[in-house]
């Protein structure tokens, strides 16, 4: 495959796990261990995902951007479900 198409996969793989992990996030009290649980629990699996794909360190920017993208995401989702700010 090309690596274009692996790096858009793994991006959009980091930003589905972590909207999820964003929506709950932002149920718990900022600082939290819950809420630094939420934030880094995808680490190992989109680390997994990049070594898998043979993507190199040069790629980490575009997953951590999708990962944060995810993040806040699932946060604005559970802010909007919860009339909140």
């Amino acid at each position: 495959m090309q690596t274009a198409i692996l790096v858009a996969v793994v991006m959009i793989m980091a930003a589905a796990v972590n909207v999820p992990l964003g929506y709950l996030r932002q149920g718990c009290r900022k600082f939290s261990p819950g809420w630094w649980f939420y934030i880094h629990i995808s680490i190992p699996l989109i680390f997994y995902a990049r070594i898998r794909t043979g993507l190199g360190v040069q790629f980490i920017p575009f997953t951590l951007a999708s990962t944060v993208a995810g993040q806040f995401l699932g946060g604005r989702l559970h802010r909007k479900k919860n009339n909140v700010g």
